[in-house]
């Protein structure tokens, strides 16, 4: 539930870094259902969180309060918000370029209110993962299976071929010969020496890290939404719709939501994750450094301390 007050009595909502790691806290002993990330548009979270009653004989509250925060959102702050991620092309994770947004992220996200900005700090090293098991002795590449002959002529009037199918995304089916698809490894393949010459340096394994913020919720602030999207893309371009899209939409309902006039009952963490791109890395480090934080302060006579994970 979320309320809007006068911003008279409303004081600075941000405050310092402590209450969001005290709702984060709070968030890890709690242990569980709360603390799961999920993409919420707005109108979902409007219907998990529903308006609080108002007296209809006081104007000042007599207003729908989703209806106000969903006037806040407009196409030219988000296409704002959008078009500044895409100053640091693609991304990319292990690069300076991505290091650089996460910081343009956090003082974002600072600007708008929300200012218990925290860091998640990580490190990837994949490469020491990557040996590709050996085959045994004699032991060739598995064979393909020869290509179907068509038997019936299937050409269409202008000349093209069809018949072909192949596998899309999200279980699709796609049909009619095309060309190849995947993501972009090379530079020279980006005709835009513009955005080229951004996406440029080539990731290294070391430290990462990915930032956050959080409303602390008034009522229930061990209680907590996670509202999140990936700021790394990769591809050697500005990476808007993978994920600077969502990327921007998270900041826009961070900006909104940390408004001085705006209460929320539970706590809600916007945070930008940093490696998707490369297996969900930065989700898996905050919910592993969340379960050993459980974990050190489970109480001594917990029969299973690994069960507070």
């Amino acid at each position: 539930m979320f309320k809007l007050r006068s911003i008279a009595a409303a004081g600075n909502q941000g405050g310092p870094s402590a209450p969001g790691r005290d709702a984060h806290a709070a968030a890890c002993r709690a242990g569980g259902s709360h603390a799961v990330a999920y993409a919420l548009p707005l109108a979902v979270l409007a219907a998990v969180l529903p308006p609080a009653p108002v007296a209809a004989q006081d104007p000042e509250e007599d207003t729908d309060p989703v209806a106000e925060l969903v006037a806040r959102l407009t196409l030219g702050d988000y296409k704002a918000t959008l078009k500044g991620l895409t100053r640091f092309g693609d991304r990319r994770q292990g690069t300076q370029r991505n290091r650089d947004a996460v910081d343009w992220i956090e003082a974002w996200l600072q600007d708008v209110g929300c200012t218990n900005t925290e860091r998640v700090h990580y490190e990837y090293a994949p490469r020491r993962f990557a040996e590709p098991p050996r085959r045994a002795p004699g032991q060739g590449a598995p064979r393909r299976p020869p290509p179907r002959q068509q038997a019936e002529d299937l050409t269409t009037a202008t000349g093209g071929l069809v018949g072909r199918r192949g596998r899309g995304a999200g279980g699709s089916t796609i049909f009619g010969y095309r060309g190849r698809t995947g993501v972009n490894r090379g530079l020279m393949a980006q005709p835009d020496e513009r955005i080229r010459e951004l996406n440029r340096e080539e990731p290294v394994d070391g430290d990462r890290s990915q930032v956050y913020c959080t409303k602390v919720g008034t009522t229930h602030p061990d209680e907590m939404y996670i509202l999140g999207a990936h700021m790394d893309g990769h591809g050697v371009n500005e990476a808007v719709d993978d994920d600077g899209s969502g990327t921007a939409l998270v900041m826009e309902l961070a900006r909104i939501f940390s408004s001085p006039d705006v209460e929320t009952e539970r706590s809600i963490r916007f945070i930008l994750w940093n490696n998707e791109e490369t297996g969900l890395n930065g989700a898996r480090a905050y919910v592993e450094q969340c379960r050993a934080w459980r974990i050190r302060r489970a109480p001594a006579n917990t029969p299973s301390r690994a069960g507070w994970g």
